[in-house]
Protein backbone atom coordinates (compact mmCIF):
# COMPACT_ATOMS: atom_id res chain seq x y z
CA UNK A 1 0.00 0.00 0.00
CA UNK A 2 1.79 2.82 -0.94
CA UNK A 3 1.78 6.17 1.73
CA UNK A 4 -1.62 8.41 0.45
CA UNK A 5 -3.55 5.35 0.13
CA UNK A 6 -2.48 4.51 3.89
CA UNK A 7 -3.22 7.46 4.84
CA UNK A 8 -6.44 8.09 3.69
CA UNK A 9 -7.17 4.69 5.37
CA UNK A 10 -6.10 6.13 8.54
CA UNK A 11 -8.41 9.44 8.49
CA UNK A 12 -10.89 6.89 7.87
CA UNK A 13 -10.34 4.51 10.45
CA UNK A 14 -9.80 7.83 13.00
CA UNK A 15 -13.07 9.56 12.17
CA UNK A 16 -14.39 6.41 13.32
CA UNK A 17 -12.55 6.93 16.80
CA UNK A 18 -14.40 10.96 17.31
CA UNK A 19 -14.08 14.38 16.00
CA UNK A 20 -11.14 15.87 16.93
CA UNK A 21 -7.95 16.28 17.17
CA UNK A 22 -8.32 17.11 20.84
CA UNK A 23 -10.45 14.15 21.77
CA UNK A 24 -7.03 12.19 19.99
CA UNK A 25 -4.64 14.23 22.22
CA UNK A 26 -6.87 13.71 25.17
CA UNK A 27 -5.99 9.85 25.12
CA UNK A 28 -2.05 10.16 25.18
CA UNK A 29 -2.05 12.89 28.42
CA UNK A 30 -0.80 10.09 29.89
CA UNK A 31 2.60 9.59 27.03
CA UNK A 32 3.45 13.22 27.73
CA UNK A 33 5.77 13.76 31.03
CA UNK A 34 4.26 17.03 32.97
CA UNK A 35 7.93 18.33 33.08
CA UNK A 36 7.31 19.23 29.35
CA UNK A 37 3.76 19.94 29.43
CA UNK A 38 2.04 21.15 32.64
CA UNK A 39 -1.97 20.52 33.37
CA UNK A 40 -2.82 23.69 32.52
CA UNK A 41 -1.03 23.96 29.19
CA UNK A 42 -2.38 20.87 28.18
CA UNK A 43 -5.72 22.12 28.63
CA UNK A 44 -4.97 25.22 26.40
CA UNK A 45 -3.46 22.59 23.28
CA UNK A 46 -6.34 20.90 23.71
CA UNK A 47 -8.64 23.30 23.02
CA UNK A 48 -6.99 24.70 20.14
CA UNK A 49 -6.62 21.00 18.61
CA UNK A 50 -10.64 20.83 19.70
CA UNK A 51 -11.21 23.08 16.36
CA UNK A 52 -9.21 20.63 14.29
CA UNK A 53 -10.27 17.29 12.64
CA UNK A 54 -9.45 14.30 14.15
CA UNK A 55 -8.49 13.11 10.81
CA UNK A 56 -5.54 15.70 10.96
CA UNK A 57 -4.20 12.69 13.12
CA UNK A 58 -3.18 10.84 10.18
CA UNK A 59 -0.38 12.72 9.17
CA UNK A 60 2.77 13.70 11.59
CA UNK A 61 1.72 16.59 14.51
CA UNK A 62 3.22 17.30 17.57
CA UNK A 63 4.93 19.72 19.62
CA UNK A 64 7.69 22.71 19.85
CA UNK A 65 8.85 22.43 23.59
CA UNK A 66 11.40 25.26 25.09
CA UNK A 67 14.20 23.51 26.92
CA UNK A 68 15.22 26.99 28.36
CA UNK A 69 12.25 27.69 29.89
CA UNK A 70 10.92 26.91 33.17
CA UNK A 71 7.31 26.97 32.61
CA UNK A 72 6.08 23.79 31.17
CA UNK A 73 4.85 24.98 27.87
CA UNK A 74 4.54 24.27 24.31
CA UNK A 75 3.13 25.02 20.96
CA UNK A 76 1.44 22.55 18.70
CA UNK A 77 2.04 21.88 15.58
CA UNK A 78 -0.15 19.42 13.16
CA UNK A 79 -0.15 18.53 8.95
CA UNK A 80 -2.31 18.07 6.12
CA UNK A 81 -2.83 17.70 2.50
CA UNK A 82 -4.73 18.77 -0.04
CA UNK A 83 -7.17 16.56 -1.61
CA UNK A 84 -7.80 14.63 1.75
CA UNK A 85 -11.02 14.33 3.99
CA UNK A 86 -8.85 16.92 6.60
CA UNK A 87 -8.65 19.55 3.62
CA UNK A 88 -12.25 18.93 2.70
CA UNK A 89 -13.15 19.75 6.32
CA UNK A 90 -10.73 23.14 6.04
CA UNK A 91 -12.46 23.75 2.42
CA UNK A 92 -16.46 23.26 3.74
CA UNK A 93 -15.13 25.52 7.02
CA UNK A 94 -14.01 28.00 4.34
CA UNK A 95 -17.36 28.16 2.46
CA UNK A 96 -19.42 28.21 5.61
CA UNK A 97 -18.08 30.75 7.33
CA UNK A 98 -16.05 33.66 5.54
CA UNK A 99 -14.66 34.92 8.78
CA UNK A 100 -12.36 32.27 9.03
CA UNK A 101 -8.99 33.39 7.74
CA UNK A 102 -7.22 30.29 8.24
CA UNK A 103 -9.32 28.01 6.37
CA UNK A 104 -9.69 30.21 3.89
CA UNK A 105 -5.59 30.55 3.28
CA UNK A 106 -5.16 26.84 3.40
CA UNK A 107 -8.17 26.33 0.77
CA UNK A 108 -6.70 29.26 -1.44
CA UNK A 109 -3.32 27.63 -1.22
CA UNK A 110 -4.50 24.25 -2.05
CA UNK A 111 -6.43 25.62 -4.58
CA UNK A 112 -3.20 26.42 -5.96
CA UNK A 113 -1.68 22.34 -5.79
CA UNK A 114 -4.75 20.98 -7.58
CA UNK A 115 -4.78 22.71 -10.85
CA UNK A 116 -3.33 21.32 -13.84
CA UNK A 117 0.03 21.22 -14.01
CA UNK A 118 0.92 23.08 -10.84
CA UNK A 119 4.55 24.06 -10.62
CA UNK A 120 3.74 24.08 -6.27
CA UNK A 121 2.72 20.73 -6.46
CA UNK A 122 5.60 19.52 -8.38
CA UNK A 123 7.89 21.43 -6.09
CA UNK A 124 6.40 20.89 -2.87
CA UNK A 125 3.95 17.93 -2.97
CA UNK A 126 0.47 18.17 -1.41
CA UNK A 127 1.71 18.92 2.25
CA UNK A 128 1.36 21.81 4.43
CA UNK A 129 2.04 22.16 7.86
CA UNK A 130 0.67 24.38 10.48
CA UNK A 131 2.34 25.93 13.94
CA UNK A 132 -0.39 27.05 16.69
CA UNK A 133 1.75 29.43 18.98
CA UNK A 134 -0.09 28.24 22.48
CA UNK A 135 2.51 28.51 25.09
CA UNK A 136 4.35 30.91 23.03
CA UNK A 137 1.47 32.93 22.94
CA UNK A 138 0.61 34.45 26.25
CA UNK A 139 -2.75 34.31 27.30
CA UNK A 140 -3.92 36.83 24.32
CA UNK A 141 -3.01 34.07 22.16
CA UNK A 142 -2.22 34.41 18.48
CA UNK A 143 -5.48 33.48 15.71
CA UNK A 144 -3.35 32.71 12.97
CA UNK A 145 -0.80 29.37 12.90
CA UNK A 146 2.61 29.37 11.00
CA UNK A 147 2.56 27.70 7.69
CA UNK A 148 5.36 25.90 6.36
CA UNK A 149 5.58 24.46 2.81
CA UNK A 150 8.71 21.92 2.03
CA UNK A 151 10.58 21.52 -1.72
CA UNK A 152 9.74 17.21 -0.75
CA UNK A 153 8.92 16.61 -4.28
CA UNK A 154 11.65 18.46 -5.98
CA UNK A 155 14.46 19.66 -4.24
CA UNK A 156 15.96 22.99 -3.95
CA UNK A 157 19.19 23.13 -4.00
CA UNK A 158 22.16 25.27 -4.42
CA UNK A 159 23.84 26.50 -7.71
CA UNK A 160 21.82 24.48 -9.17
CA UNK A 161 19.98 28.03 -10.65
CA UNK A 162 16.31 27.37 -9.05
CA UNK A 163 15.58 30.83 -8.36
CA UNK A 164 12.41 30.90 -10.42
CA UNK A 165 11.45 27.60 -7.61
CA UNK A 166 11.73 29.94 -4.84
CA UNK A 167 9.61 32.60 -6.53
CA UNK A 168 7.15 29.77 -6.75
CA UNK A 169 6.61 28.78 -3.17
CA UNK A 170 7.21 32.10 -1.80
CA UNK A 171 4.83 33.97 -3.98
CA UNK A 172 2.22 31.45 -3.33
CA UNK A 173 2.77 31.64 0.92
CA UNK A 174 3.06 35.83 0.28
CA UNK A 175 -0.42 35.74 -1.56
CA UNK A 176 -2.36 32.91 0.31
CA UNK A 177 -2.07 34.61 3.08
CA UNK A 178 -2.83 38.50 1.59
CA UNK A 179 0.57 40.03 1.31
CA UNK A 180 1.79 41.42 -1.81
CA UNK A 181 5.31 40.60 -2.28
CA UNK A 182 7.58 43.88 -2.15
CA UNK A 183 10.28 44.16 -5.03
CA UNK A 184 13.08 44.31 -2.25
CA UNK A 185 11.13 41.11 -0.64
CA UNK A 186 11.32 39.37 -4.12
CA UNK A 187 15.32 40.75 -4.38
CA UNK A 188 16.02 39.27 -0.97
CA UNK A 189 14.67 36.42 -1.05
CA UNK A 190 16.68 35.53 -3.64
CA UNK A 191 19.78 36.80 -2.61
CA UNK A 192 19.36 34.20 -0.24
CA UNK A 193 18.93 31.87 -2.29
CA UNK A 194 21.88 32.49 -4.67
CA UNK A 195 24.47 32.81 -1.51
CA UNK A 196 23.66 29.13 -0.62
CA UNK A 197 26.72 26.55 -1.26
CA UNK A 198 26.01 23.42 -3.96
CA UNK A 199 25.70 20.52 -1.38
CA UNK A 200 22.91 22.71 0.98
CA UNK A 201 18.93 22.68 0.02
CA UNK A 202 16.15 25.42 1.21
CA UNK A 203 14.36 23.10 3.42
CA UNK A 204 11.18 25.21 3.67
CA UNK A 205 9.60 28.02 3.54
CA UNK A 206 7.46 29.36 6.15
CA UNK A 207 5.34 32.69 7.19
CA UNK A 208 3.60 33.24 10.16
CA UNK A 209 0.86 35.75 9.66
CA UNK A 210 0.39 36.91 13.45
CA UNK A 211 3.78 37.97 14.10
CA UNK A 212 6.07 40.80 12.00
CA UNK A 213 5.71 40.41 8.56
CA UNK A 214 8.91 37.96 7.30
CA UNK A 215 9.26 34.74 5.44
CA UNK A 216 11.34 32.51 7.40
CA UNK A 217 13.55 30.21 5.17
CA UNK A 218 15.68 26.63 6.67
CA UNK A 219 18.63 25.90 4.86
CA UNK A 220 20.17 22.90 5.64
CA UNK A 221 23.20 20.99 4.79
CA UNK A 222 26.04 23.03 5.26
CA UNK A 223 29.59 20.76 5.74
CA UNK A 224 31.68 22.49 7.26
CA UNK A 225 31.72 25.76 10.46
CA UNK A 226 33.26 27.80 7.83
CA UNK A 227 30.42 27.05 4.79
CA UNK A 228 28.09 28.06 7.66
CA UNK A 229 29.79 31.59 8.61
CA UNK A 230 30.53 32.59 5.16
CA UNK A 231 26.94 31.89 4.18
CA UNK A 232 26.05 34.01 6.83
CA UNK A 233 28.20 36.68 5.59
CA UNK A 234 27.03 36.14 2.09
CA UNK A 235 23.82 37.06 3.08
CA UNK A 236 24.16 39.97 5.19
CA UNK A 237 23.31 38.39 8.10
CA UNK A 238 23.30 41.60 10.78
CA UNK A 239 24.18 39.15 13.84
CA UNK A 240 27.36 38.01 15.57
CA UNK A 241 29.04 35.32 13.76
CA UNK A 242 31.50 34.16 16.07
CA UNK A 243 28.96 33.52 18.32
CA UNK A 244 27.82 31.58 16.24
CA UNK A 245 30.93 29.83 15.47
CA UNK A 246 31.71 29.27 18.94
CA UNK A 247 28.62 27.80 19.34
CA UNK A 248 28.95 25.05 16.36
CA UNK A 249 32.76 24.72 17.66
CA UNK A 250 31.22 23.28 21.23
CA UNK A 251 28.64 20.77 19.86
CA UNK A 252 31.14 19.73 17.83
CA UNK A 253 33.32 18.79 20.27
CA UNK A 254 30.95 17.14 22.57
CA UNK A 255 28.71 15.20 19.76
CA UNK A 256 29.38 14.13 16.24
CA UNK A 257 27.84 17.17 14.05
CA UNK A 258 26.93 15.41 10.54
CA UNK A 259 25.69 18.52 8.89
CA UNK A 260 24.10 22.18 9.82
CA UNK A 261 20.91 23.82 9.11
CA UNK A 262 20.81 27.82 9.85
CA UNK A 263 16.58 28.99 9.81
CA UNK A 264 16.72 33.36 9.02
CA UNK A 265 13.91 35.45 8.49
CA UNK A 266 13.68 37.39 5.31
CA UNK A 267 12.48 40.92 5.49
CA UNK A 268 11.73 44.18 3.05
CA UNK A 269 15.09 45.32 4.72
CA UNK A 270 17.26 42.35 4.60
CA UNK A 271 18.06 39.78 6.91
CA UNK A 272 16.74 39.65 10.34
CA UNK A 273 19.12 39.75 12.92
CA UNK A 274 18.05 36.47 15.35
CA UNK A 275 19.22 32.84 13.69
CA UNK A 276 18.12 29.76 14.07
CA UNK A 277 20.71 26.65 14.08
CA UNK A 278 19.94 23.09 13.70
CA UNK A 279 22.87 20.95 14.47
CA UNK A 280 22.24 17.24 12.57
CA UNK A 281 23.47 14.43 14.19
CA UNK A 282 21.52 12.24 11.81
CA UNK A 283 20.39 13.00 8.31
CA UNK A 284 16.76 12.76 7.46
CA UNK A 285 15.51 11.87 3.56
CA UNK A 286 11.86 12.85 2.94
CA UNK A 287 11.83 10.10 0.55
CA UNK A 288 13.23 7.40 3.08
CA UNK A 289 10.42 4.78 4.33
CA UNK A 290 12.12 5.18 7.65
CA UNK A 291 12.04 8.76 7.74
CA UNK A 292 10.00 8.68 10.91
CA UNK A 293 11.97 6.47 12.92
CA UNK A 294 14.28 7.00 15.04
CA UNK A 295 17.09 4.53 16.74
CA UNK A 296 16.54 4.86 20.85
CA UNK A 297 20.13 6.41 21.08
CA UNK A 298 19.96 8.26 18.17
CA UNK A 299 19.71 11.01 20.35
CA UNK A 300 21.67 10.93 23.30
CA UNK A 301 24.91 12.11 22.14
CA UNK A 302 23.56 15.28 21.23
CA UNK A 303 21.27 15.65 24.36
CA UNK A 304 24.34 14.96 26.92
CA UNK A 305 26.03 17.87 24.60
CA UNK A 306 22.84 20.00 25.26
CA UNK A 307 23.06 19.35 28.85
CA UNK A 308 26.37 21.52 29.15
CA UNK A 309 24.49 24.73 27.96
CA UNK A 310 23.89 26.66 31.54
CA UNK A 311 20.18 28.03 30.13
CA UNK A 312 18.90 24.35 29.43
CA UNK A 313 16.21 23.29 31.84
CA UNK A 314 17.55 19.38 32.71
CA UNK A 315 14.64 17.91 34.06
CA UNK A 316 13.29 18.87 30.59
CA UNK A 317 16.21 17.53 29.01
CA UNK A 318 16.13 14.47 31.24
CA UNK A 319 12.02 14.00 30.08
CA UNK A 320 12.88 14.43 26.16
CA UNK A 321 15.46 11.44 26.30
CA UNK A 322 12.17 9.49 26.73
CA UNK A 323 10.26 10.77 24.11
CA UNK A 324 11.79 8.56 21.78
CA UNK A 325 10.04 4.80 21.94
CA UNK A 326 9.61 1.59 20.02
CA UNK A 327 6.58 1.58 17.54
CA UNK A 328 3.38 0.69 19.81
CA UNK A 329 0.27 -0.80 19.05
CA UNK A 330 -2.92 1.15 20.28
CA UNK A 331 -6.82 -0.26 20.20
CA UNK A 332 -9.61 2.06 19.61
CA UNK A 333 -12.56 1.53 18.35
CA UNK A 334 -12.29 0.46 14.76
CA UNK A 335 -9.29 -1.84 15.64
CA UNK A 336 -5.73 -1.34 15.65
CA UNK A 337 -3.18 1.94 15.45
CA UNK A 338 0.77 2.06 15.47
CA UNK A 339 2.15 5.13 17.35
CA UNK A 340 5.78 5.96 16.78
CA UNK A 341 7.16 8.96 18.57
CA UNK A 342 10.56 10.99 18.08
CA UNK A 343 12.47 14.11 18.07
CA UNK A 344 12.57 15.81 14.61
CA UNK A 345 15.15 18.16 14.97
CA UNK A 346 16.32 20.44 18.14
CA UNK A 347 16.59 24.08 17.01
CA UNK A 348 19.35 26.37 19.02
CA UNK A 349 18.16 30.17 18.60
CA UNK A 350 21.08 32.82 18.48
CA UNK A 351 20.30 36.38 19.26
CA UNK A 352 22.69 39.49 19.88
CA UNK A 353 26.50 37.88 20.83
CA UNK A 354 24.87 34.47 22.64
CA UNK A 355 22.55 31.42 22.75
CA UNK A 356 19.17 32.64 23.77
CA UNK A 357 17.07 29.41 23.17
CA UNK A 358 17.11 25.98 22.55
CA UNK A 359 13.92 24.21 21.34
CA UNK A 360 12.80 20.47 20.31
CA UNK A 361 10.38 19.33 18.17
CA UNK A 362 8.64 16.25 18.62
CA UNK A 363 6.14 13.88 16.76
CA UNK A 364 3.96 11.41 16.55
CA UNK A 365 2.91 9.87 14.09
CA UNK A 366 -0.63 7.13 13.56
CA UNK A 367 -1.33 4.24 11.32
CA UNK A 368 -4.53 2.34 10.97
CA UNK A 369 -2.59 0.10 8.44
CA UNK A 370 -1.19 -2.61 10.27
Amino acid sequence: MDTDAAVALTQDRLAEEGGTMGELLGHFRSRVSPVLIGDPQWEGILERAGELPITMGALPFGFELPLHASEPRADFGVSLASGTRAAAFFRERARADGTDETASVITRLFGRMETEDSHLRAIVGRKLMLEYDIGSAGDGGRSHPGMFLRPGERPILGARGQASDVRVVADALFSCVGWEMSDPERENIERVYLAQPEDTRMDSFGVFPSRSRAIRLAIMGFRSRQATWRYLEDTGWPGHIPAVDSLIARFDERASIARTGVNIDVREEGVGPTLGLTLIVRQRYTKDSRYWLDGLTDWEPFLEALSHEDLVVPEKLGALAGWVSKPTTLFGKSGRFVLLRGIHHIKLVVSGDRLREAKAYVFMVLSGVV
